[in-house]
């Protein structure tokens, strides 16, 4: 998944400000960081949206 496709998602599910929020303060547990610390650490887009996706509910049109 390109970081564009994610951050699409983010934005169509969250809202373009709560998906910033949420990337800067939420903790995922299954990524063991936030969205931000794990895409500056080299974590794949596609493997954070997973990650997204098993903490909240998710649209099926989303996942």
């Amino acid at each position: 998944m390109r970081l564009t496709e994610f951050w699409r998602r983010m934005g169509e599910r969250f809202g373009a400000a709560y998906a910033a929020s949420l990337a800067a303060d939420y903790r995922l547990p299954m990524i063991g960081s936030t969205i931000d610390d794990a895409l500056s650490r080299g974590v794949e887009a596609k493997e954070i949206w997973r990650a997204v996706c098993a903490e909240f509910e998710m649209p099926a049109s989303l996942r």
